[in-house]
């Protein structure tokens, strides 16, 4: 990673960073050489800075002697996107308040998917959603949208692992089909999500494009409410919500 791409700073702070960024970016784990090969640092420097992180456990090596990221990390991770969250809200509130329908925030932790941010819609019969709460991404159009951003093996591996069970007739259980339909929200840049969580209940969602902290905004609401015509006059709004989160995670 050349060094001159990034700001003046300490430049072992800097490096043991890189190498975390880019274990997460190969999808949880690499072996040494794969960490020098894509940093251009020495393997002695890899080594001194991967045994610093593992014994603070940002990192853990694993049986194989590949590193993946730490148990440490998920807190900060947590926190990190409950503030987040938190500073989201009054833009969920405005796509609340010029679409109807309740907004969510959520990203992606390890294999699953969790709610970090909501503004409910002021109708009686609205959405709720529990926020931290860890639920199956499969069946969610927030979930489809971040699995979007994934490359196909990695998907996979979410799916096996976390399995993909049937919330209801129309929830999507098999990975081809699946996998499949993400090809479609790759190229529309919108997931929809109709009856497959809960019946009667229609989703769409939009990622937060060039974020690292992988988020999705969306929408949902009874059926008889998400129609057609609402859910293309949503688009443009989700979207420029999402291009206002990337904008504060970059500040």
């Amino acid at each position: 990673m050349a060094e001159h791409t990034r700001p003046a700073g300490v430049q072992s702070v800097g490096r043991a960073l890189d190498i975390i960024e880019l274990i997460d970016q190969a999808g949880g784990e690499m072996a040494l050489v794969e960490i020098s090969a894509a940093s251009g640092l020495p393997m002695p420097t890899i080594h001194r800075l991967v045994r610093t992180l593992v014994d603070r456990n940002y990192l853990r090596q694993l049986p194989d002697r590949r590193y993946a990221l730490g148990a440490r990390l998920i807190p900060l991770g947590n926190a990190a996107l409950d503030a987040f969250g938190s500073r989201s809200s009054s833009l969920l509130a405005e796509v609340v308040r010029r679409i109807g329908e309740s907004a969510n925030l959520a990203a992606l932790d390890g294999d699953m998917l969790v709610y970090v941010g909501q503004a409910p819609a002021p109708r009686a019969m609205r959405m709720f959603t529990q926020l931290g709460q860890h639920v199956h991404p499969h069946c969610r159009a927030a979930g489809k949208a971040l699995l979007a951003q994934l490359d196909d093996e990695q998907v996979r591996g979410i799916l096996t692992r976390g399995g993909m069970p049937a919330l209801t007739p129309a929830t999507i259980t098999d990975p081809d089909t699946f996998v499949d339909q993400l090809a479609s929200v790759r190229a529309e840049g919108v997931a929809h999500e109709v009856g497959e969580m809960e019946e009667g209940v229609t989703c769409l969602a939009l990622p937060v494009l060039g974020a690292t902290s992988n988020l999705a905004v969306s929408i949902s609401g009874p059926a008889s409410r998400m129609t057609e015509t609402l859910q293309q006059h949503a688009i443009p709004v989700l979207r420029e919500a999402a291009e206002e989160i990337a904008v504060q995670l970059a500040g």
